[in-house]
């Protein structure tokens, strides 16, 4: 079992940036696929990136490539995602999940374990 905290969020003008970190506990966090999902008031969670557990390989959402990116630490078993240029489109609540599941999945539902969220504000 893993459990996740997330924590960074806030608000930040269009132009900016943000790191989020996720603190898992758990003995066999180095054996998940970690990822980042976001959701938006009256919209569906989508994926946001993705790292693998040797962290050799990571995957990101096209609305994010080249803007954000996904790091991990099985030493301190921590997940960062690392926000530049952030745009009022980015603003959402933000999940780590911890799956069992390829570095491209992009469903949430291959991911078993979720914290409980960060809020990311850009206002427009």
């Amino acid at each position: 079992q893993v459990q996740l905290v997330e924590s960074g969020g806030g608000l930040v003008q269009a132009g900016g940036s943000l790191r989020l970190s996720c603190a898992a506990s758990g003995r066999t966090f180095s054996s998940y696929t970690m990822g980042w999902f976001r959701q938006a008031p009256g919209k569906e969670r989508e994926f946001v990136a993705a790292i693998n557990w040797r962290a050799t390989n990571t995957y990101y959402a096209d609305s994010v490539k080249g803007r954000f990116t996904i790091s991990r630490d099985n030493v301190k078993n921590t997940v960062t995602l690392q926000m530049n240029s952030l745009n009022p489109e980015d603003t959402a609540v933000y999940s780590c999940a911890a799956g069992l599941t390829s570095v491209w999945s992009t469903s949430p539902h291959e991911y078993a374990y979720w914290g409980q969220g960060t809020q990311v504000t850009v206002p427009s």
